[in-house]
């Protein structure tokens, strides 16, 4: 049902607030964590390939994330800082974060030739 003059005139209506999906992040577009421990995870049904996860923790927040490790091979280990955005991974259940590629220590993929800005690969 559509709303009428009347109706606008007593009360206007009211955007909606946006709400973020990535919290912990606290607003900000990336935030710097620690890797507590590096595993696999296997997609949803249509899909097979084990992904690489990062279960990491933004030290001063206090907060746990799981954070998928894009691209062919990876260099993390426990401890190791990595910088985290914000970015659903549609095939794995409950991961809402993604690793930055060549920043700090997780490093670029090797002979990256397609996409190097997502893969942290220089120019050659």
């Amino acid at each position: 049902m559509m709303t009428r003059i009347t109706q606008l005139i007593k009360a206007p209506k009211k955007k909606k607030k946006f709400k973020s999906k990535s919290i912990k992040l606290s607003k900000n577009p990336q935030k710097k964590a620690i890797c507590l421990k590096i595993l696999t995870m296997s997609p949803k049904k249509p899909n097979s390939a084990n992904r690489r996860i990062s279960k990491a923790s933004i030290p001063h927040l206090n907060t746990r994330l799981s954070v998928k490790i894009p691209g062919e091979k990876h260099n993390l280990q426990q401890h190791s800082t990595i910088l985290v955005r914000g970015g659903r991974v549609r095939d794995l259940i409950g991961v809402r974060y993604i690793g930055i590629r060549g920043k700090f220590d997780l490093f670029g993929v090797q002979n990256r030739k397609t996409s190097r800005s997502i893969y942290g690969v220089k120019k050659k």
